[in-house]
């Protein structure tokens, strides 16, 4: 007899936190089953048995898979009998990490609620690096790009914005520049500065598809042109031989997600630091 499986599922997180954490690892393991759309329910900054009844309620009428990152051991503890109970899995994500964490180390594990939103260094820094990268969007360059972790450059629909800001969020001051043949390139990226430059480009079918879907809220521009594959494949040209003039790396974003290409972008910059100024020749990936 077969085994038919269902549309959809509920999934729900529940954190003591933001449920950022949560979110994220729910998001890597729920796009390997595509067949199957999760619904979910984020059940965040649940951290008194009142707010925790409320919870129990809402998995009570909708029952599913329950993850959870909640340090007070009670609160846990309550969910997880709960959900024994109501026959549905229910899974504390972090502690088999802090199981290895607490093995290697022979130490035990100090509990703090939100740790990971802890004002620290860090996370001044990336607040600082997301200020930066929102007032250097689409060629607001900074006084002195040397400001710049990273500077990314392409052609228009690329993916430079949400790239940029998904860096800044990583902590890296990130800038972004239009590459448009028909206008100037900016002087000051061709003096020596201390900035990673990073090209990104795509396919000409999927700008053209993209930039068709855009084309409604443009009214500054030859539209057809815009638009037009074989424009687009001149425009491509164009910036990989700008890069390859100047020893920028290129890469093609066609079937990457942002998250990929900022990784890319980020193992670059590490892999490769040349001496400002240094042509080092262009690299593709």
């Amino acid at each position: 007899m077969s085994h038919k499986l269902p549309s959809f599922f509920h999934l729900h997180l529940v954190s003591d936190a933001t449920g950022e954490t949560l979110t994220t690892i729910a998001k890597a393991a729920s796009v390997q089953y595509a067949e199957v759309r999760p619904i979910e329910h984020l059940h965040p900054l649940v951290r008194t048995p009142r707010q925790l009844r409320r919870v129990l309620q809402e998995i009570e009428q909708a029952p599913g898979i329950v993850l959870y990152t909640v340090v007070n051991e009670d609160l846990s503890a309550e969910l997880e009998q709960r959900c024994r109970e109501l026959a549905v899995p229910c899974h504390p994500v972090l502690k088999p990490v802090m199981q290895v964490f607490e093995s290697y180390l022979g130490a035990p594990q100090t509990p703090t609620v939100a740790g990971q939103h802890v004002l620290d260094q860090d996370y001044f820094r990336r607040i600082d690096a997301l200020n930066f990268t929102m007032a250097h969007d689409d060629g607001r360059l900074p006084d002195n790009p040397s400001d710049a972790d990273i500077i990314l450059l392409g052609i228009s629909r690329t993916s430079k914005t949400p790239t940029s800001i998904y860096l800044a969020q990583r902590g890296y001051k990130t800038a972004n520049v239009p590459i448009v043949p028909a206008l100037p390139f900016p002087e000051i990226l061709l003096q020596p500065h201390s900035a990673f430059v990073v090209c990104l480009v795509a396919s000409a079918d999927r700008i053209s598809e993209v930039r068709r879907n855009r084309v409604m809220m443009l009214t500054d521009r030859n539209i057809d042109d815009y638009v037009d594959r074989t424009v687009i494949t001149a425009e491509i040209a164009f910036s990989r031989k700008l890069c390859a003039q100047h020893g920028w790396p290129v890469i093609d974003v066609t079937r990457r997600s942002i998250e990929e290409t900022a990784a890319s972008i980020i193992r670059m910059m590490h892999d490769r630091k040349p001496l400002v100024g240094e042509a080092t020749g262009g690299e593709h990936v």
